[in-house]
């Protein structure tokens, strides 16, 4: 009976308006979230886009030589948790490690390589020198 008296008087009609009318409003708002949410994510670093996507990152920020002696010098680097999960999971660092120690046996690892490839050191030796970590804090650290 109610359905009969609604098609009488066109309420089934305005009712299928109406829902077509929130449905399309809710496409909408959710359309401009995910607008909002990609220029938000558009304005952040790469370290904070990785992050978000849960991929890990790293990244040499700067590069510093020593004006007196050009064979000394750090780099810096930044990385997220799930760079310091994947290094654990490569053999790098255990549960309790400091990430920066972490990073630094990978570091001395991929230099050493470096030269092993450019045929400067055998991948086993130990490069003269030494590496001093200095801790940044928010996930940074200078490696001497």
């Amino acid at each position: 009976m109610k359905k009969l008296i609604k098609k009488l008087f066109g309420i089934d009609k305005i009712e299928a308006q109406r829902a077509e009318a929130l449905a399309a409003a809710e496409l909408a708002m959710n359309t401009a979230k995910e607008a909002e949410k990609a220029a938000e994510l558009a304005k952040s670093s790469p370290k904070e886009r990785a992050t978000a996507r849960g991929e890990p990152y790293v990244s040499v920020l700067d590069t510093h030589v020593n004006k007196d002696n050009v064979r000394n010098g750090f780099f810096e680097l930044d990385w997220n948790d799930m760079f310091i999960v994947q290094l654990k999971e490569a053999g790098y660092g255990y549960d309790g490690d400091p990430d920066e120690q972490i990073v630094d046996r990978w570091f001395r690892d991929l230099a050493g390589n470096m030269l092993a490839e450019a045929g400067v050191a055998e991948p086993t030796k130990t490069i003269g020198g030494y590496i001093n970590v200095n801790r940044l804090g928010n996930g940074k650290a200078e490696i001497e």
